[in-house]
């Protein structure tokens, strides 16, 4: 994916440019490559940028380590404020208050859109913090036939046969 010079969005017809992604994005492991749309328009002192895209990715259970796959589905809009000002590196303190209006995305009004990188973050965070096989997953657990005990996770099998080896 090519980046988009701002200014020239402003000449593009209706003040936007659509996007077709159909590739793998780096950084980002997945098995299929990245299907979607990602559409930029021009409002003047801010671009508008909505995306539409999934993927298949490989997880790994959090409860018993199998991996699974799972499809990924972004569809999401953001504002991108123009400022003359982003990007300049200043002489700023090591820490700083910043007020929750402060927490927006700039970009310099005669700069580019990465629009890759954009879709990479997107991605991102639509990435499942919480990563279950299934909803029943019961973790990872060795349950014999033969004991009455309860079942013992393999991680602990070995300091538990240390454990029976002991004198009571």
């Amino acid at each position: 994916m090519d980046a988009i010079f701002i200014p020239q969005l402003t000449k593009a017809p209706e003040r936007t440019e659509e996007i077709q992604v159909k590739d793998f994005l780096p950084g980002l492991e997945t098995l299929t490559p990245v299907r979607g749309t990602i559409r930029v328009q021009h409002q003047g002192n801010y671009l508008e940028v909505a995306g539409q895209a999934e993927a298949i990715i490989t997880c790994t259970c959090n409860r018993c380590l199998q991996q699974y796959n799972q499809r990924l589905v972004v569809d999401t809009k953001e504002v991108i404020w123009l400022d003359a000002t982003a990007n300049q590196s200043q002489d700023l303190p090591l820490e700083r208050e910043v007020a929750v209006e402060d927490l927006v995305e700039t970009l310099p009004p005669d700069g580019y859109f990465y629009a890759s990188e954009w879709l990479y973050e997107q991605m991102c965070l639509a990435l499942p913090q919480r990563q279950l096989c299934d909803r029943n997953c019961p973790g990872i657990v060795n349950s014999s036939a033969e004991s009455s005990e309860k079942p013992v996770d393999k991680r602990w099998a070995s300091l538990e046969a240390l454990k029976k080896k002991l004198p009571g």
